[in-house]
């Protein structure tokens, strides 16, 4: 019950009321105007009472000398004042440190919706084989060893082994991978997955809480529960300044025999706007950061983006656009031409539902390339597909499906191929008449202000690194079209999570960003988490502190300027605050100000602590 009345007392309703209460305690007496209750005492009611709840719950269930916080203190000068019969004194501290409480609260609530999200992803059933017959079944009934048949589009419920069939799984839940990976008999599956093209059966190695997907979800949650929230500044220097506001006020009591000067010594020593230093710059910051596209969902957050040393990029989707497209056309036939060998393959993987064989016929189409019906069409999974074209029988597909089919690879396609893989693309090979007569490049496409990005980051002696499931040929090229040195490649979620934890226990405040729901526990772990929030999934953006609404990287510079001001205004506003109340306290002692003007000076220090914080608001940081 008392939670219930605190929190509606320390709502912003009621606090606003007793804003205004505070108003005409002060306003009415200087008009002549008189009541038979001073309308202080409703301010010290509705603001009073959750700061003493406050108090007193920290006294009651923090341990050693935490029990001692900034509530305390201005309890104690909040009482001096009542009594002293100096209400509005009494009810003006109360009601700053509302203020304070509400703003830090619209900084930091936050839903959290992405385990949830997650959760979600899990398989409900399979399709387990038993006795020679089909049958499907709730996922926590499979057992390990347990025979089960994937079918084209399907979600793999289970980690496995694949017993027969070949098909090409899209891993990027978990590895984020650009491409689909093909599989063959004996190769691992993973829960979670989905199976892109042919029917596989698989033998369960994993299950429950065994298998991939949930060791993320656990890592998601374990990664959630090792975030505290910062203390407050003020309630750290609690310790030393209730003591020595006491011993201060207890002091110039005895040494000037007034109580009157005690009781100012308490009221100006309350560190309102040291409380509100940290939540008005905040919240000036993340206002000016939604103007720029840039959600920054707690004040902790940004505060820890200003100590941030060490960027964490992924790749799919955040250095790239995380989308295949058609980068070279090699003929080696020299009667055909660029453009008719992509017709040719256009009109051979139209029916195709390999993404690689999309984006050939995207590609055709975008240029205006004829795509004509094929007939005859054949698809081995994984590897390749054999049509007839225009009368012309053709193969497109890797090299081992053109070696099933004695198709020779000769040196200048090996050259080729060699130099297509060491800039990390994927290869379609055409052949006709028993020889390869071309090939087709894909490759996902650099955003091109990444190298800009990473340039501007080193200015600000910024360390960037890339963190990514593809292949180590893949993440170098691209990497170092970025001017990013330092590559951690063929990483799983939970590899990522490991090499965030050794740069953390290296001494290095690391932000990593990403897009995928394979980044979800790489997020939570780093020191701050930014999601690519327009094509990122929900996942990633509700497992992140922040989000690029926009998806473009070129704000992570002004993020890191933006959050470099916000600790460099913080740390101003505290260190303006502390000796505003020390020239306050000195004034208090030597009989110049009153509880009430004492109160006033003290409340001009808080206003012009939001002042300074509200120009973050405007300033031009790009």
């Amino acid at each position: 019950m008392w939670k219930k009345i605190n929190d509606l007392l320390a709502g912003v309703p009621m606090t606003a009321i007793g804003g205004i209460f505070l108003v005409f305690s002060f306003v009415l007496p200087r008009m002549g105007v008189s009541f038979f209750v001073d309308p202080a005492w409703i301010t010290v009611v509705i603001s009073g009472i959750p700061l003493l709840y406050l108090a007193v719950w920290r006294i009651v269930h923090n341990p050693g000398i935490r029990k001692i916080s900034s509530a305390l203190l201005i309890s104690i000068a909040m009482f001096a004042a009542i009594a002293i019969g100096d209400l509005f004194a009494a009810g003006e501290v109360a009601f700053i440190m509302a203020i304070g409480a509400i703003l830090e609260d619209m900084t930091t609530n936050r839903a959290q919706k992405g385990l949830r999200n997650l959760i979600c992803l899990a398989p409900t059933q399979g399709r387990r084989i038993k006795d020679g017959r089909e049958e499907t079944i709730p996922t926590e009934s499979i057992s390990c060893g347990d025979i089960l048949r994937v079918l084209p589009g399907e979600t793999i419920p289970v980690d496995g082994i694949i017993l027969s069939g070949e098909t090409s799984v899209d891993q990027s839940i978990l590895t984020g991978e650009s491409l689909p990976v093909e599989k063959e008999v004996g190769g691992e599956v993973f829960c979670g997955t989905i199976n892109c093209f042919g029917a596989i059966d698989i033998s369960a190695t994993k299950v429950g809480e065994d298998s991939s997907l949930q060791k993320l979800i656990r890592m998601v949650q374990d990664a959630e529960n090792k975030q505290a929230p910062m203390q407050r500044i003020a309630d750290q220097c609690a310790s030393w300044l209730v003591p020595v506001a006491l011993l201060i006020a207890v002091l110039a009591g005895l040494a000037t025999q007034d109580i009157v000067r005690a009781v100012t010594v308490l009221v100006v020593f309350c560190p309102c706007a040291l409380v509100l230093a940290t939540p008005t710059a905040i919240m000036a910051a993340i206002g000016q950061a939604t103007k720029h596209g840039v959600i920054i969902k707690s004040g902790e957050a940004l505060e820890r983006m200003g100590k941030v040393d060490t960027i964490a990029f992924d790749k799919t989707g955040t250095l790239t656009y995380g989308c295949l497209e058609v980068s070279d056309i090699l003929s080696f036939d020299g009667n055909l031409s660029e453009a008719e060998l992509l017709s040719l393959a256009a009109s051979a993987e139209a029916k195709s539902e390999h993404p690689l064989g999309k984006a050939i016929v995207a590609c055709a189409r975008a240029k205006g390339v004829l795509v004509t019906e094929a007939s005859a069409f054949q698809a081995a999974a994984g590897k390749g597909i054999s049509t007839v074209v225009s009368n012309r029988k053709l193969l497109c597909g890797n090299e081992m499906f053109l070696a099933e089919h004695a198709v020779a690879v000769d040196g200048a396609v090996c050259a080729a191929l060699e130099q297509l893989r060491a800039e990390g693309k994927a290869a379609v090979l055409v052949a006709e008449h028993g020889r390869c007569v071309g090939v087709l490049a894909l490759s996902d496409v650099l955003r091109p202000e990444a190298a800009d990005v990473v340039s501007r980051l080193a200015e600000r002696n910024t360390r960037t690194v890339l963190l990514t499931g593809d292949n180590q040929k893949t993440a170098d090229y691209f990497a170092g079209q970025a001017g990013i040195s330092e590559i951690y490649a063929e990483l799983l979620p939970e590899e990522k999570v490991r090499n965030i934890e050794a740069l953390q226990d290296a001494g290095r405040s690391v932000c990593m960003i990403g897009d995928g729901v394979n980044d979800a526990p790489a997020l939570k772990t780093a020191r701050v988490g930014v999601a690519m929030g327009s094509m990122g999934s929900d996942i990633a953006v509700e497992a992140a502190d922040i989000a690029l609404m926009t998806d473009d990287i070129s704000k992570i510079p002004y993020l890191k300027r933006l959050s470099d001001a916000t600790v460099k205004t913080i740390k101003c506003s505290i260190a303006l605050s502390m000796c505003i109340n020390f020239l306050a306290i000195a004034l208090s002692v030597f009989g110049v100000l009153t509880p009430t003007t004492g109160a006033l000076v003290h409340n001009a220090g808080s206003c012009f602590v939001v002042l300074i914080a509200a120009l973050l608001y405007d300033r031009k940081f790009e």
